[in-house]
């Protein structure tokens, strides 16, 4: 039975009201209501609503005739929607706000802006200008692109009499063809610019040529709201690889081919683009690391045409006892876990082999993390076992005996998604989550028995100001500090549990450089620690990733917490001047590496053990001048079926602790995984 009813309308109408058709402003917020609460028979009722609340709520989308011819107002703030394109049902809409719905990006701001002509604030801005900006330049430049790739490639394709099979394919090959390669705009944009081309393709197909079209797409597949999970075998999960990719798949052919080289002179004006560039071509000659594997293992419902799939975590197993393993071609261990989409997967990085897959129907796995826990079995003896812990989108997380091939518990952290997880370094039971509930949670997951029985407790709340995206451990002291990334600002709170406190705010957050002053407020969208001191975290000034020292900019005397501390910058490394988020950074302390990808599908190395010792006086200074890259591994240019795959995306790389594998996580459902020569 649905939520809403005729009586609740009119008590929730301001003011209250007794007849639906009179009601102007409705306030449904904080209902618990799904998208199937939305009745449209009974929204059809509302004639005369001008204002709504739908804050506070499940809805995941919008149902597409709600009928309200006259809303000119709609807040959507904290749901889960995942798509705005409904929303262009009402036409005459002036203020709309969603903010801290976890799935919507800027490429759905430009969506609406496009669609809702009326349009004038958005999440409380103004957005007049760049809306005529879209809907005018934008459009006229996409449509000329459009038409240009028609005449160059495909007019004469199409012969004087056609049949609607020759129409029919004609058509699927050439918005195929414009989506991949009609570009425009900033890479931030690349799926606005997609699905704007392809808009505009259909209409010129359409209005120009006269050809009919007929929707070819599939509709969505419907998941049952109960979690349906699976753990597959190694077959299975290799099973699955050969159907979706590998770069030895006969089904689907991956070629790697050397990216050319750009020997085109950069301006003697742009000092930076110099740099950038002589980096580029002494990367090039200097390759240490060689492409090993490219697989496509986390496909949903094991398709090979899954190129949206987001890959985002990935980490490598402890090994549990190194002088066992029969290969000794590492010391670390060369197993990884990666996740992204419904599945968790486990790969060998030298033979590329999935190991084993697991896989909830209803989850997106966002982030996983390793432990190693001691169990006492049946006749009393010990036997240390590698737990892996995944979450995501359900806020989750699902414990994994993965040797077992059982995930023998979950614990539900948090009502909102969970961004990221790891474990302590001294305490194998403690894991730390951080979700967009905006609250960083320590738990104690407990060790199972025999059966498998666990009992979790819940050990301490950090309240954060916005969101966390990162979360590290100070390595000198992890029982006592936790640093996180966040969407506002980077935050130290101590985790100490000696103190009577379970709840607490944050100590410190520090502040930075930006491109006039110092700021404390800028996204944080990598963080991780080089050393034991030297912390390396990128943020919202673009080109550019800090170096700084935890202990000098960290005062453990002050008292008193939310203190601005500044950051004592040692270093800024070069890096990609795109203003795409949340591409993280990695680090590898025991060869002094630092990793992190770009919106090119490339990768960034920079070796810091010339800088590392000065950086550790006392009075180290600060290096003057941006440390460029070592070496930038580039993309090979890969094949899939004869077509190269969209826009790649390097959301996060990392390395094995002896440096000897790397891998590279995409946002088109690639797994790259290199090897050091």
């Amino acid at each position: 039975m649905s939520k809403i009813t005729t009586e609740l309308l009119l008590e929730r109408a301001v003011p209250r009201s007794t007849r639906l058709r009179k009601i102007e402003t409705l306030n449904l917020s904080k209902l618990q209501l799904k998208t199937g609460d939305l009745d449209p028979r009974l929204f059809s009722r509302l004639r005369h609503l001008q204002k709504l609340d739908l804050s506070d709520n499940l809805l995941d989308k919008f149902p597409n005739s709600l009928t309200l011819p006259d809303l000119r107002v709609l807040n959507c703030n904290n749901n889960k929607l995942e798509d705005v394109t409904a929303l262009k049902q009402f036409p005459l809409l002036e203020e709309l706000t969603y903010e801290n719905n976890v799935y919507l990006t800027l490429n759905d701001d430009y969506k609406v802006m496009f669609l809702l002509q009326n349009l004038r604030l958005l999440n409380g801005k103004d957005i007049t200008k760049l809306a005529n900006h879209v809907r005018r330049v934008n459009s006229r430049k996409l449509t000329s692109k459009v038409t240009a790739h028609w005449e160059k490639f495909f007019r004469d394709q199409l012969p004087e009499k056609y049949t609607p099979e020759q129409v029919k394919s004609i058509k699927k090959k050439f918005l195929k063809s414009v989506q991949t390669n009609v570009v425009y705009g900033p890479s931030s944009l690349s799926e606005f610019t997609r699905w704007r081309v392809k808009m505009i393709a259909e209409e010129f197909l359409a209005y120009s040529l006269g050809l009919e079209l007929n929707s070819d797409s599939e509709p969505e597949e419907k998941t049952d709201e109960n979690e349906e999970e699976s753990t597959e075998s190694p077959r299975e999960a290799a099973e699955d690889v050969a159907q979706v990719g590998h770069i030895y798949d006969p089904l689907v052919t991956v070629t790697p081919s050397k990216r050319k080289r750009n020997h085109s002179k950069s301006s003697p004006g742009n000092k930076r683009s110099k740099t950038r560039a002589n980096t580029e071509e002494e990367a090039a000659e200097d390759v240490s690391a060689e492409p090993l594997h490219f697989l496509q293992c986390h496909s949903k419902g094991n398709s090979r045409e899954d190129f949206k799939t987001q890959l985002w975590s990935c980490v490598f197993e402890p090994v549990l006892d190194s002088g066992a393993r029969k290969d000794p071609i590492v010391s670390s261990s060369r197993t990884v876990a990666t996740c992204g989409g419904e599945s968790v997967c486990l790969i060998d990085c030298e033979t590329g082999t999935v190991l084993k897959k697991y896989k909830v129907a209803t989850e997106e796995f966002f982030s996983v993390a390793w432990t190693t826990l001691t169990m006492v079995i049946s006749d009393s003896r010990k036997k240390a076992l590698n737990v892996l812990a995944a979450a995501g989108r359900r806020g989750i997380v699902k414990l994994i005996h993965v040797a077992a091939d059982f995930c023998y518990g979950e614990i539900k952290a948090h009502k909102k998604p969970i961004a990221t997880v790891c474990f302590s370094p001294t305490q194998e039971t403690h894991l730390f989550t951080a979700s967009y509930d905006k609250r960083i949670a320590l738990w104690d997951i407990g060790i199972p028995d025999c059966d498998y029985n666990f009992k979790a407790s819940q050990l301490l709340v950090l309240e954060t100001a916005s969101i966390p995206l990162r979360i590290a451990l100070v390595p000198t002291c992890p029982e006592q500090y936790l640093l996180a990334g966040c969407e506002n600002g980077c935050f130290a709170w101590n985790i100490k549990l000696d103190k009577g406190q379970k709840s607490r705010p944050f100590e410190a957050i520090f502040q930075f450089p930006d491109e006039e002053s110092v700021t404390t407020s800028h996204r944080v969208d990598g963080l991780a620690f080089l050393n034991d001191d030297v912390v390396v975290s990128k943020s919202s000034k673009p080109g550019c990733i800090y170096l700084w020292s935890w202990s000098r900019s960290f005062d453990a005397k002050g008292k008193g917490c939310q203190r601005t501390m500044s950051a004592v910058i040692l270093a800024e490394l070069e890096w990609s001047t795109t203003d795409m988020s949340y591409l993280t950074l990695s680090t590898c302390p025991a060869r002094e590496y630092v990793f992190c990808g770009d919106e090119k599908g490339s990768v960034w190395m920079y070796n810091l053990s010339s800088h590392s010792s000065a950086w550790g006086s006392a009075k180290g200074k600060r290096s003057e001048r941006r440390i460029s890259p070592t070496q930038i591994l580039k993309w090979p240019e890969l094949r899939v079926n004869g077509e190269q795959p969209p826009e790649i995306l390097v959301n996060n790389v990392v390395a094995d602790p002896a440096f000897t594998y790397l891998v590279v996580l995409t946002s088109v459902n690639i797994t790259a995984i290199w090897k050091k020569s």
